[in-house]
């Protein structure tokens, strides 16, 4: 199974979820299909782990990358909406806009509404199961409440990136399977796909799940490490 997204997708999720790797690396897998894709950094909330500092090797695989001017690349201020907007006029094949976390990082989605509007948009909720608040059903049913309401737009599909960093086990990728399988039973939203590192997907029996699963390449890692180029 692949993933094969065209037109607009926005990956949002609360704090830790882990929605700016995902989004991420679903641009590199969708450019790796030949297809035109950019991504554009909306997250104006979570100071570390943001699409900006991928851009190097995003743009490397000529995927193009919208980000504020340079003199406020690192600044938490609402000024991305004019350049988003502009690319979603003319969209790439795979448009991906990576929304902050939780209720108020999508705030600026909002600003997009008119732009959005009657657009073929897919609108990711990326869910880790083992991060506060979304440890189970009721949590992420919330979480996904407070994304539609403020984001003024619906969430369409579900995505599992159940990891504990560098202690993540098979194990955990098949709880957070089961855990958005529940999510999807209980609210008719379709699983995407799931996410795992090679090496765990190496060692996943693919007979139990029966979605994709997008291979993370951790290009974003904390900054206490080094990340790479």
């Amino acid at each position: 199974m692949t993933i094969d997204f065209t037109d607009i997708v926005i990956v949002a999720g609360n704090y830790g979820s882990g929605k700016t790797e995902t989004a991420v690396n679903l641009a590199a897998a969708c450019r790796e299909t030949g297809k035109s894709v950019a991504i554009a950094d909306l997250d104006l909330v979570n100071p570390y782990f943001r699409t900006r500092e991928a851009r190097i090797p995003l743009e490397a695989m000529g995927i193009r990358v919208v980000l504020p001017d340079r003199q406020y690349l690192f600044a938490d201020l609402p000024i991305l909406a004019p350049a988003v907007a502009d690319i979603l006029r003319q969209p790439a094949d795979v448009t991906i806009l990576d929304a902050g976390g939780d209720d108020a990082g999508v705030t600026v989605l909002a600003s997009l509404e008119a732009v959005l509007k009657n657009r073929p948009v897919r609108m990711l909720q990326v869910i880790n199961a083992f991060r506060p608040f979304t440890g189970d059903v009721t949590g992420c049913l919330k979480i996904r409440q407070e994304i539609e309401t403020t984001g003024k737009i619906k969430i369409t599909g579900l995505v599992s990136n159940a990891n504990l960093l560098d202690d993540t086990s098979v194990e955990h990728i098949y709880q957070g399977y089961d855990l958005i399988r529940q999510v999807s039973a209980d609210t008719g939203l379709p699983v995407e796909f799931i996410t795992a590192t090679p090496e765990i997907r190496s060692q996943l029996d693919l007979n139990r799940i029966t979605c994709p699963v997008l291979t993370i390449d951790r290009q974003l890692l904390p900054p206490w490490k080094r990340a790479r180029r």
